[in-house]
């Protein structure tokens, strides 16, 4: 029996309609179901599983009802044992869960009969070294992002490239992206977007203080170090928006390719440039 697991984001007024859409779309199909406490509250009778425990109960695949944010958090608890997600939006915007609730039961029968696609998004691995020593690591699906926890606070940093000196930066904070997440706050930032399937990373200031500062696209290959020169305030590095260390002068955060990919189902006969359509309401064709 294939074993599927859901996690949810808790509070969402569409909620249990989906849990129970869903939970018997999967009964009906012949899976055994675990669910994280959120998803519980709407079908007490599947065996509980939170996300930290996922590696361990390895399903088959993950089923995330909810935002970017409850995706982000579930690929970065899955990505080391390859387990594939189906991103079910039930917020606003959703870059990766891209499918809609009207679309629930056709992209289940497409990833039960094995129609769908896999779309591999690497993940950006970084490292904390303080004093010559190691004292954090992290694998990122969207981005990691330098900044202090004061507003407007401007912090100075250095920027080298496979070890070549790129430039000093006096700006709020300074963010590494990966092609997925260049649609998310270095988009906001004023980044480029780039197509999933590009072998890049995008390095973009935020409020630079010099307006020659600009974004620049490195090849995936490049190993990117930031070094905080001066910080006013108390600086931290932050990971997909939710998790993170404090930093301190002189910590260098180093970043290069993870060995770990994201898998995520990818609806049949739906682009990269028709969600960027949708999403970002460009028009229809």
């Amino acid at each position: 029996m294939k074993k599927v697991s859901i996690i949810s984001k808790q509070g969402k007024p569409d909620l249990g309609a989906v849990v129970s859409q869903v939970t018997g779309w999967l009964r009906r199909n012949g899976y055994a179901i675990t669910a994280d406490s959120s998803t519980r509250e709407f079908c007490s009778d599947c065996e509980l599983a939170e996300r930290e425990e996922l590696v361990k109960v390895a399903p088959d695949f993950v089923i995330v009802l909810g935002g970017d944010g409850t995706l982000l958090s579930t690929a970065r608890s899955v990505a080391r044992a390859g387990i594939p997600i189906l991103g079910i939006n039930l917020g606003s915007l959703g870059f990766l869960t891209e499918v809609r609730q009207q679309e629930i039961e056709k992209a289940l029968a497409d990833v039960h009969a094995e129609r769908c696609e896999l779309s591999l998004r690497p993940m950006l691995h970084c490292q904390v070294q303080r004093a010559g020593k190691c004292v954090a690591n992290y694998d990122a699906l969207n981005e990691v992002v330098m900044n202090q926890s004061a507003v407007a606070r401007i912090t100075d940093f250095e920027l080298r490239v496979n070890g070549v000196f790129v430039s000093n930066y006096k700006a709020d904070g300074l963010i590494i992206s990966t092609p997925t997440g260049s649609t998310a706050y270095s988009l906001a930032a004023g980044g480029p977007i780039l197509s999933p399937d590009v072998p890049g990373f995008v390095i973009t200031p935020v409020a630079s203080h010099a307006l020659t500062n600009r974004p620049l696209v490195v090849q995936d290959t490049a190993i990117i170090e930031v070094r905080l020169i001066v910080t006013r305030e108390r600086a931290y590095l932050t990971v997909d928006g939710q998790e993170g260390i404090p930093l301190a002068e002189t910590d260098v955060v180093q970043c290069r390719k993870s060995e770990f990919n994201v898998k995520l189902f990818k609806l049949a006969g739906r682009s990269f440039f028709d969600v960027l359509r949708t999403k970002l309401k460009w028009g229809e064709r």
